[in-house]
């Protein structure tokens, strides 16, 4: 490792290899915040060309193997420089967490699939983002890496506003843990205006089995519709569970949910846009899932 060195004009910056995630926090603490994980690069990249990052230092994390997704204690464990793609080819995602192998098909395109990584796209906090959507719609937690040792974060409280989580400067994002969900119900829909697209909006939901045979754990989780990817409030949830599989309560649900939403609007859609494709693809996606048939959407 080499050590921060003046660099003009400011548009320069050094590049460095980390040979292991603790190698990654001590050269994050040495640039004091001046420094920016690269792993996939598929956001990091595009930002740097567009000059809307000026960091002093890249720090390359790519020569940290990832190993095979897996269950541990009852979690699906996924290292961080896990690429898009393994998640759509593991046995161990698709069997354990169907949600998130359906989901990442939507993430951007092939190529950013090769390259981008699971911690990455976390890091980076995009609110439109389906694997940040994926990960708080299934409960799950953030290992992080520092000075002070490993700490996790729940996926509720790491997404703090647009491009900012609760990692702090000399932490590293080093994997994920979700709860498995093999026997959940759950559906997925992602609106764009062209494939590869930024979502518009997206609506993820998961069901799991109540206990001795009540309604179903429901978490429902919006993307596109604020700072931040949204957990949907359970009194919102309270019509559709009340009769799972009444579309009625469903749609009362759905209009409930956009009514509460404060979305901006933008060059891509109106407040009002928004809203709508909330409630539409809610709505369905609640009937779909909490429907008799149940299963994917």
């Amino acid at each position: 490792m080499t050590t921060p060195t003046d660099r003009t004009p400011a548009s320069c910056f050094e590049y460095q290899r980390a040979e292991t995630w603790a190698d990654a926090v001590e050269l994050l603490g040495l640039w004091d915040g001046e420094a920016k994980i690269l792993a996939g690069g598929q956001s990091l990249i595009p930002m740097l060309n567009l000059r809307l990052a000026f960091p002093g230092a890249l720090i390359d994390v790519n020569p940290i193997a990832a190993a095979d997704p897996r269950v541990e204690n009852g979690r699906l464990v996924i290292d961080a420089n896990t690429r898009h793609r393994v998640l759509t080819t593991s046995d161990a995602v698709r069997t354990h967490a169907p949600l998130l192998a359906h989901a990442v098909q939507f993430v951007g395109n092939v190529r950013v699939r090769n390259r981008g990584t699971f911690g990455g796209s976390l890091a980076h906090a995009d609110p439109t983002a389906e694997l940040a959507a994926i990960t708080l719609a299934m409960g799950g937690e953030i290992v992080v890496l520092g000075p002070a040792g490993e700490r996790t974060v729940a996926a509720d409280d790491f997404f703090v506003t647009y491009l900012t989580t609760a990692v702090g400067p000399d932490e590293v994002v080093t994997g994920v843990r979700l709860p498995v969900a093999e026997d959940a119900r759950w559906g997925f829909h992602e609106v764009v205006r062209r494939y590869s697209d930024f979502a518009t909006v997206s609506v993820s939901v998961l069901a799991r089995p109540g206990a001795a045979g009540g309604s179903p754990r429901l978490r429902v989780v919006l993307g596109g519709v604020a700072d931040r990817p949204v957990v949907v409030d359970q009194e919102l949830l309270a019509p559709a569970l009340s009769d799972p599989g009444d579309p009625d309560r469903a749609r009362e649900s759905a209009t409930a949910i956009a009514e509460s939403l404060d979305p901006d609007t933008d060059l891509h859609a109106t407040a009002d846009y928004r809203r709508r494709l909330v409630a539409i693809h809610t709505r369905r996606l609640l009937e779909q899932v909490l429907g008799d048939e149940g299963g994917a959407a």
